[in-house]
Parts: C-alpha cells; sequence; structure tokens
C-alpha cells in the first residue's frame, strides 16, 4: 500500500489558499461531517479521533450516513453538511451543479480496487467478447468509466453494448440470476462477489483508470475555517496509517456497518491505497479526463474545468 506521510500532507497544505485564513471556525460551532458505510470517514468517525482534534478549537463533530457519494455530495452543495468523501465520478457531477464546490484532499490511485466482472463459468474471456453484451453498472460512477475505457482499450465501441443501470445491490442480483452478462463494480462489493459467489474480474482498472478517492468540501468553508480542515486531513492520515498497520482491526470494525464479513474486507482494504494529501496535477488531469469523458456521453449538462474546484495558492 502507498502512505503519504501525515506531516507531508499538512505541510503541502501550508500553501493552499487556507494558509492566510482564520484560525477558528467564523460562523459554526460544529463540523458536519457526510460518510458512507465503507472508507476512511466511517473508521475515523469510529475510533473517536476527529473529536479529538477539534476539542481545543471548541468544536464538536455532527456525522450524517449516506447511502452513496452521490447524495452526499447534493447534501454538500445544499448546505447541510461541510465536507464529506467520494471517489471519482460523484465530485465533477458536485461541481457542474455549484460553483462553491471544493477538493480537499485526495487520496492515492487504487485501481485494483475495481473491476468488470463475469460470473465464474462465463464463457468470456477478454474484454472484446464484451461486444453485444449487457453490462450492469452505477451510472455515472468511477466504474462507469472504467467501462468506457476497458471498451476503448478493446477497441469495442461504448454503443456496442447494452448497459444496465443498477445500483450495487441490485446489480449484485442481476449478476447471480444471468440477467446481466458482465458487471462493473467496486470494492468492498468487488471483493465480496469474489468471496461469495467466485465472480471472477475480465479486468480491473490497472492500466484503464486511476480510482482515487476525495475529500470534498465547501469552499468558503474550507476557506474560512482551515483549522477545522487541517483537522479533517490529519485525523484521515492517523486513521489510514492505523488501517494500514493493522488490516485486521479495522476490517473488524468496518462488517457491523457494511455486512460484509471481515477476511473479505481486509481483502478489500489491501488493493486500497492510502493517505490524504493535496491535489496533484496527475491526480487534476485524471479528473479532468473522466469529466470529458462523461460530458461527450452527455451524462454531464456542461463542460467543466476540474482545476477550477481546487484551492489554490495565495500569493
Amino acid at each position: 500500500m502507498t502512505i503519504i506521510s501525515r506531516r507531508a500532507a499538512l505541510a503541502g497544505f501550508a500553501g493552499l489558499a487556507l494558509a492566510n485564513a482564520p484560525l477558528r471556525l467564523s460562523a459554526a460551532t460544529t463540523l458536519r461531517v457526510g460518510y458512507q458505510k465503507y472508507g476512511s470517514l466511517v473508521l475515523l468517525k469510529s475510533r473517536g479521533l476527529l473529536e479529538k482534534k477539534l476539542a481545543p478549537l471548541g468544536v464538536a463533530v455532527a456525522w450524517s450516513e449516506f447511502p452513496a457519494g452521490p447524495q452526499m455530495l447534493e447534501a454538500l452543495n445544499a448546505g447541510a453538511i461541510h465536507v464529506g468523501q467520494a471517489g471519482e465520478a460523484p465530485p465533477i457531477f458536485a461541481q457542474a451543479a455549484s460553483p462553491d464546490f471544493a477538493y480537499l484532499a485526495s487520496e492515492p490511485a487504487s485501481p485494483a480496487g475495481e473491476a468488470i466482472l463475469v460470473p465464474k463459468d462465463s464463457p468470456l474471456r477478454s474484454l472484446a467478447e464484451l461486444k453485444g453484451k449487457t453490462v450492469g453498472l452505477n451510472k455515472g460512477s468511477n466504474v462507469h468509466f472504467l467501462l468506457v475505457r476497458a471498451l476503448e482499450s478493446a477497441g469495442v465501441a461504448y454503443g456496442d453494448i447494452k448497459p444496465a443501470f443498477l445500483p450495487p445491490a441490485d446489480a449484485r442480483a442481476a449478476f447471480e440470476k444471468g440477467a446481466i452478462d458482465a458487471w462493473a463494480i467496486w470494492d468492498p462489493f468487488f471483493a465480496a462477489a469474489e468471496s461469495a459467489i467466485g465472480a471472477r474480474p475480465l479486468a480491473t482498472a490497472q492500466g484503464l483508470a486511476p480510482n482515487y478517492q476525495f475529500l470534498l468540501g465547501s469552499r468558503a468553508f474550507a476557506q474560512a475555517n482551515p483549522a477545522a480542515i487541517d483537522a479533517l486531513v490529519a485525523a484521515v492520515n492517523e486513521t489510514t496509517e492505523w488501517t494500514h498497520s493493522d488490516t485486521d482491526a479495522a476490517a473488524a470494525a468496518l462488517a457491523p456497518s457494511t455486512g460484509i464479513p471481515a477476511p473479505v474486507l481486509k481483502i478489500a482494504l489491501k488493493r486500497q491505497n492510502f493517505g490524504a494529501g493535496p491535489l496533484g496535477a496527475q491526480t487534476i488531469a485524471d479528473q479532468q479526463a473522466i469529466a470529458d469523458a462523461f460530458f461527450k456521453l452527455s451524462l454531464l449538462p456542461k463542460a467543466i474545468v476540474v482545476a477550477d474546484a481546487t484551492l489554490k495558492p495565495r500569493a
């Protein structure tokens, strides 16, 4: 696994626009955090570390659970939460919907954590054989981009497959019934399908798509409250260092919220690269490629410039 040093990450944040802003919360005494059932934020919540880091600032934490990234970022843009975490695709749609949306930090790419699966007894052995087949996926998600890139790499036009837009639970059911020929999915659902039903990866995202995770928030809130954001990044990095050093404990902590057995979660966690830091040029370029692909597919209402949603250094 790749881990960005917590100290290095926080040093990188010193040059951001947050640096010259006030050191305390200007309008609130509570940091409202959105999280999902799987990921570093739910682990952070279980450990109580963010509360400890914010206590000297007189700031409390309010946690709100969301079923997925798109719903979380809708709440972010509506002002219901201040910060959250999601993969590559939801931020692109959030930026198209709000000029206040901002990337706060990124975690390293984890391409081994998403794949295009086929049943264990499927005759399909190559991406090229997806032509004319039905592929289940979550519309507008990270794996939507993975599917586009995978088809391109095999010389198959996107219009030559039959997409079946299904959330993970419905896609898993359709996959098991044979209603779809392949399934584009991410961890921990990927690991669970491998373990429980012997699903076989036709291809992972290795060499095709990065599969990043991001800390995201309101630009106005982040610029006004740098100490709260720095505390969040520091807490995430301490939590992910713990996850890396004690994957068994992290998997056990995640099992109740996900309903997935800890040994399966351990497989998923070992495919995840951890550590939050500022967005680099390559990360921004990779996000722009996804945004451009989604706009070309008419999934975005307008073209966006990802760099516009990043926090920039002040002179």
